[in-house]
């Protein structure tokens, strides 16, 4: 399989093409994914546009490794695991190749960002650091590295330190990038305040998740209020992601997410998945990842959202009866 034609997709027919060939491959190579479809009653034969692909179910990466390979001994070089609540079954994403999440993360930045070179990275992560297999602390990571500043980095509980790095920073006028989690984010404002004119000019502060049982579950308009005010900036972004994804789509603000061309977000009738739901009626948030070409790039989420006519999107809140994800849901 060509994975180098993924990134350099630049026309709604090009992602089609690619997601066709995609699900050829994965039918051929994926034994959950292939007995899905025949339960489904769905062929390759069948499938004449992009529109019939069928999504699996995401509660598969619980039960499942989830491959998609030639080579029926493939050996995983990473496994994902999402975070998860006591008594709960993560999530396990098999990656056989980590470059290639490395290509569709800092891509996906690079497109909505720029260079990380040019940003002091700081990641306020305690809950990812916390446990193994984090697919965000992977991401953090590598980003920080490429980075290349001496100020980026973690800063943990290390709030004191977070602080002065922040105001010596604010004083430099250094472009800035905070990635927190919401929690963290809120426990450092209980004790420090960046208000003042002009912040917007320099720091972007990034959540990416919920409170994970650390605190009161807040709307996402509340959290980003209380967010905005402590660090005197106007907006706050989110990155929309989770284990069993590759690519990540990022919101600059209110809320609205967008994809790098590598990924579509469908939302589907909550009662009958197979109707595709009118732009801004509420229903089942789809993914198409195609960075997601070893394992399965077609994944139905438990989360509700509503896209709209120019490939942007927003999320609400999780199906009635499902699980909480621990990766970036807010209770609404």
């Amino acid at each position: 399989m060509d994975t180098g034609r993924i990134f350099g997709i630049d026309s709604p027919g090009a992602f089609e093409e690619c997601a066709l060939e995609i699900f050829h491959y994965q039918y051929r190579f994926c034994v959950q994914y292939r007995r899905y479809c025949d339960l489904m009653e769905v062929s390759p034969g069948s499938i004449r546009s992009m529109a019939e692909i069928p999504f699996l179910p995401i509660r598969f990466f619980k039960q499942y490794d989830i491959i998609s390979s030639a080579e029926p001994s493939a050996v995983p070089q990473k496994i994902f695991l999402s975070s998860s609540t006591t008594g709960q079954t993560p999530s396990r994403h098999c990656v056989l190749d980590t470059g290639l999440y490395e290509r569709s993360f800092l891509g996906g930045f690079r497109h909505f960002y720029g260079s990380p070179e040019s940003y002091v990275i700081l990641a306020l992560l305690p809950s990812y650091l916390e446990r193994e297999g984090s697919s965000l602390v992977y991401m953090a990571e590598r980003l920080i590295k490429e980075s290349g500043h001496p100020e980026s980095g973690y800063y943990l509980y290390d709030y004191d330190r977070l602080y002065s790095t922040l105001a010596a920073l604010k004083e430099r006028g250094q472009k800035t990038l905070l990635l927190g989690v919401a929690f963290g984010l809120l426990d450092f404002l209980d004790s420090y305040s960046l208000q003042g004119s002009g912040n917007d000019r320099w720091l972007t502060v990034m959540e990416t998740g919920g409170m994970k049982g650390r605190r009161e579950e807040l709307s996402r308009e509340e959290l980003h209020r209380r967010i905005s005010a402590g660090f005197g900036i106007s907006s706050v972004h989110s990155e929309y992601g989770m284990c069993e994804l590759l690519s990540q789509a990022y919101s600059k603000g209110d809320g609205v997410f967008r994809t790098p061309a590598w990924m579509k977000v469908i939302i589907r009738d909550i009662n009958d998945p197979f109707r595709e739901s009118a732009p801004g009626e509420r229903g089942i948030v789809h993914i198409m990842d195609l960075a997601n070409v070893f394992s399965c790039s077609f994944i139905e989420t438990e989360d509700t959202g509503r896209a709209w006519p120019d490939g942007t999107f927003t999320v609400e809140g999780r199906l009635d009866g499902a699980e909480r994800r621990g990766c970036n849901m807010l209770i609404e």
